[in-house]
């Protein structure tokens, strides 16, 4: 079989401010926190609902071959926002800046702002977010940033953001009753009482559900963040607008309204609890809170729907959503297997977040335009996270100024000709070292690289989505082209711990 590989394309912008035009949409990108690939019922789940989720996919186009730009947080965002994959990005990898001090600590963080927060973008880098502002659009996050400390010039209404609202920092989201979250550069401080992480005392029952009343308490931050993004909504109704909700939902620690936590109960039926350890708070239905965080950020997208059709704005809004990568490996917490997580790939800590699996970076993602895509449609177009930036520049007619590494897939929502990717690249300097190609059918990998050199794994997603025939002995031709092309793609870092010493030897 011959391959024909076809240039990814290269934009250029200019960012002056310009007056949006009547037929340019609003914008939405919803993006969930760890949500697999399967736990949406539109995407196949059995056990967890999302009624909302599925209409809003249904009214729609669903992307089935939509990546994240790296298996865990920060980077991925940071993918999503500058359109520069994971070869390119100044962010590669989660990095907590453990050389301020106790960064961990809820109460240190609370103390002083100066150990909240991740390592910053550089000032050069633009976001999405700073395209649509400069052509005349009103920009609004809530939820996760993760992209740069409080202190630093890369907070989100440095990088574009009118309005920000939610969590800076990542690990204060591994509480959902935080201290304080922050309004745009001020602290908005909770009704909640600080509380350790770590196991469940030894002085409590873990079979008496009084014991977990610590870890649900006054002020729900996805609630509390839902709320300003609705009341953005209603701000913008004259006005074109961008909202980014980053929820940190599903992510640990498991936390959510009970009323939903009181469905699943009745539901699944008895179940074990899970006592804790350093990482995460104790849960005395593991199950039934997972499922009940999923379906309670399904309850928030059709809240958020139901606004944009009160405000007259449903029909000319293109809403994007997706995860940021695949589910958690912590079977203790959330049982992957159980909730068949992945859906159509491999549950296991292999091969779920932290991982370039198809389990860990191929994520849930679907997009509705009532005016410009057609209902009930799929594409298996393979695009990724850098190719929103192009895509919303291609809409709206901006070029950016600097070359980014996304293809638009607006002909894709609208049915017309798609030019294609000459590959899909990742690259993840954490979890041994990790390296990922995704051309045409074919899916390359390579693990372990901190060790040295590695043999590139190869896959046929046609045939085998679930990764388990290494077929790269069979097509050494295959093989040698995806190394060429990940000798290309890939950059030094420009921070040292987001190198992998082999791949700029």
């Amino acid at each position: 079989m011959k391959y024909i590989i076809i240039p990814a394309l290269l934009f250029l912008f200019s960012c002056s401010p310009k007056p949006t035009t009547t037929d340019h949409p609003n914008f939405i990108f919803i993006l969930a926190d760890d949500l697999g690939y399967g736990e949406l019922g539109v995407m196949g789940q059995q056990l967890i609902e999302t009624p909302n989720l599925d209409a809003l996919a249904k009214a729609g186009m669903i992307l089935s071959d939509h990546y994240s730009g790296a298996p865990v947080c920060a980077p991925a965002r940071a993918v999503l926002m500058t359109g520069l994959h994971a070869g390119h990005n100044p962010v590669r990898s989660n990095s907590e800046w453990g050389e301020r001090g106790d960064v961990w600590s809820f109460k240190s963080m609370f103390e002083d702002s100066n150990l909240e927060g991740q390592r910053p973008m550089p000032d050069s880098i633009r976001t999405v977010a700073n395209i649509l502002k400069a052509n005349g659009y009103k920009t609004g996050m809530v939820g996760k940033w993760g992209l740069g400390a409080p202190n630093t010039t890369s907070i989100p209404n440095n990088k574009g953001f009118d309005f920000f609202y939610g969590y800076n920092c990542q690990r204060q989201a591994h509480n959902l009753f935080p201290s304080h979250l922050w309004r745009n550069g001020e602290r908005h401080i909770l009704n909640n009482t600080i509380v350790n992480k770590g196991k469940l005392s030894d002085q409590l029952d873990p079979n008496d559900e009084d014991s977990y009343a610590i870890y649900h308490q006054n002020d729900f931050a996805p609630t509390l963040m839902h709320n300003e993004a609705m009341a953005f909504l209603d701000r913008n109704k004259e006005n074109k607008f961008f909202l980014y909700y980053a929820s940190p939902l599903p992510h640990l620690p498991l936390q959510a309204p009970k009323k939903w936590v009181n469905y699943y109960r009745e539901k699944f039926g008895p179940e074990s609890p899970y006592i804790g350890n350093a990482g995460y708070f104790p849960n005395f239905t593991p199950r039934a809170t997972y499922a009940a965080m999923i379906s309670y950020l399904d309850e928030q997208v059709g809240e958020l729907v139901a606004k944009l059709k009160e405000n007259g704005q449903y029909e000319n809004t293109l809403i994007v959503f997706s995860s940021d990568n695949g589910p958690t490996s912590k079977n203790e917490q959330v049982a992957i297997e159980f909730f068949n997580s992945t859906g159509i790939f491999v549950n296991s800590k292999h091969t779920v977040k932290g991982n370039v699996n198809e389990g860990g970076i191929r994520v849930p993602t679907f997009a509705t335009w009532p005016k410009k895509i057609e209902a009930g449609t799929r594409s298996d177009h393979p695009s990724a996270f850098y190719d929103y930036f192009a895509t919303v520049c291609d809409i709206i007619g901006a070029k950016p100024d600097y070359k980014i590494d996304g293809i638009s897939y607006y002909p894709t929502l609208i049915g017309e000709q798609q030019e294609q990717h000459e590959f899909l690249y990742w690259e993840f300097p954490a979890a041994t070292g990790q390296q990922a190609i995704r051309m045409n059918q074919w899916k390359g990998f390579k693990k372990q690289l901190f060790k040295g050199p590695a043999e590139l794994e190869l896959y046929n997603l046609d045939d085998d989505p679930k990764e388990l025939n290494n077929l790269a002995n069979q097509h050494p031709e295959i093989v040698e082209k995806m190394e060429l092309l990940m000798q290309s793609a890939h950059t030094k870092a420009s921070i040292k711990k987001f190198n992998i010493p082999v791949l700029d030897q």
